[in-house]
């Protein structure tokens, strides 16, 4: 069965939409990629209203934010300034596709439905179990063998600790309102369930290697990304993909906690890195590649 030209340049659009977030939050470091991430927002938008004008206000929806966000750095930083950029552009980066959907094309198509009245099932406590299972089991061992958690400041006071758990759970909510809600679901408009979920989760990934999952991270971010979206798909709860994200947050925050400080929370079985592993990271990260050719 051939496919249209029409719908071809309408996947091609969105997808250049998506593979922006690549170039502008993985690659942000140089001095070009950036530049081609914008440069794919503008292809992928002139696309898109090219063929299908309702397609591309949704695109319109979704890049918009996209550049909000590439505007800053979203890599962990406490200090209280960062603290307040970052979430004031996150949230307007949420509010902005609310607001025009509803109020300026009046479709109300961002939505974040919480299936009031309706408990949620068994399948889906189980799964919220689960998810603190996978979380122990999983998260210690991906940042500390990784070192990813040198990507978060080390915390030292109480006001420190009290900004590290707030920051982590408001992206964690965040990441739902953002990935799932806005472009997940503005995405699902136009297309099938899976090329949808793809899509989103190719963002997803991308900003949160910039927030700072790295190393093999992806190998988790991007299974993570795509089975919350089909979570959202089957549930149409957007309290019970935060509540899922909160959990595994829960654990982010005390794995990073006790790979600083190991004796404050001593519940994991991965050993918290040493002194020595320490010095061997920040050298491999900072120092080695001082001396070797690109």
């Amino acid at each position: 069965m051939f496919v249209s030209l029409s719908r071809t340049l309408e996947v091609l659009g969105a997808g250049l939409i998506a593979l922006a977030a690549p170039a502008l939050f993985v690659a942000r470091g140089t001095s070009v990629w950036p530049w081609l991430g914008y440069l794919a927002l503008a292809g992928g938008l002139a696309l898109a209203f090219s063929v299908n004008r309702s397609l591309g206000r949704d695109l319109t929806l979704i890049a918009v934010p996209l550049v909000m966000i590439s505007l800053i750095s979203v890599e962990a930083n406490l200090e209280w300034g960062n603290v307040a950029l970052m979430g004031t552009v996150l949230s307007a980066a949420v509010v902005f596709p609310y607001a025009m959907s509803r109020w300026v094309f009046r479709e109300h198509a961002v939505r974040f439905p919480g299936r009031p009245g309706e408990p949620w099932s068994r399948g889906e406590w189980a799964w919220l179990g689960a998810v603190l299972l996978l979380g122990y089991a999983i998260l210690p061992v991906y940042f500390i063998t990784s070192g990813s958690y040198q990507n978060w400041p080390a915390v030292e006071t109480p006001s420190e600790i009290a900004r590290l758990f707030v920051g982590v759970g408001f992206v964690g909510i965040w990441d739902e309102l953002f990935f799932i809600c806005v472009i997940f679901a503005l995405l699902r408009r136009h297309f099938s369930f899976w090329i949808a979920n793809a899509l989103q989760a190719i963002v997803f990934v991308s900003f949160l290697w910039e927030l700072g999952y790295r190393s093999w991270g992806p190998l988790l971010t991007l299974p993570f990304a795509l089975i919350q979206g089909w979570i959202f798909e089957k549930s149409r709860s957007v309290w019970y993909i935060i509540t899922v994200h909160l959990l595994f947050d829960v654990v982010v925050f005390l794995v990073l906690v006790y790979a600083h400080h190991p004796e404050w929370v001593p519940i994991f079985l991965v050993p918290a890195p040493t002194p020595v592993d320490n010095l061997v990271d920040r050298f491999y990260t900072y120092v080695y590649p001082m001396f070797t050719l690109e």
